[in-house]
């Protein structure tokens, strides 16, 4: 049964609110693939804060237009489902990972800040590290002079503890007598 045109307006608009706060869009054709399979995808989609929808792709074009995927329209053809995630790699991750378990889910394309990727872009663009990894990885390089220094200051501390510690030995008998 077919949409009614309020219940596509509803559509349309859901999806501009999800476009409107995304950095990457995502389009992948998912032709024969299993109904089980997809609910896996959708899981693990939900738990990394992706939103995951199979679309119309004229309501998904009503959807990207006037925004900075608006270049992805001529993607949009054939049974796709649409990616969409706030996180830079969050959305190519979700389908790049499924695709590689999944030979059925063939990644079209996707967009990532206003320019179209190839599907070796959205490959790319997965493989590189999630932004709680990359926080991660800043801090440590960041906290690694400052505890290279606690490490100098500790190590020239206990040198001049063992050094104190004969000296104040001797003057220890000296006062018993």
């Amino acid at each position: 049964m077919g949409l009614n045109l309020n219940d596509k307006k509803v559509v349309v608009e859901e999806v501009s609110a999800k476009v409107a706060t995304a950095q990457t869009i995502v389009v992948a054709e998912y032709r024969g693939i299993q109904v089980s399979a997809l609910t896996k995808l959708r899981a693990n989609a939900r738990s990394q804060g992706v939103y995951l929808r199979v679309l119309k792709n004229t309501l998904a074009r009503r959807a990207v237009e006037g925004t900075q995927f608006a270049p992805l329209a001529d993607t949009m053809v054939g049974p796709l489902i649409y990616s969409i995630s706030d996180d830079a790699v969050a959305a190519a991750k979700v389908i790049s990972d499924f695709s590689k378990t999944n030979d059925k889910l063939k990644v079209m394309g996707g967009n990532y800040a206003g320019k179209n990727l190839d599907v070796a872009g959205v490959n790319a663009l997965a493989s590189i590290p999630s932004r709680e990894v990359l926080i991660a990885q800043l801090l440590g390089v960041m906290q690694a002079p400052v505890s290279g220094f606690a490490r100098v200051l500790a190590a020239v501390a206990a040198q001049k503890g063992e050094g104190a510690a004969p000296a104040e030995a001797a003057a220890e008998p000296a006062a018993a007598e």
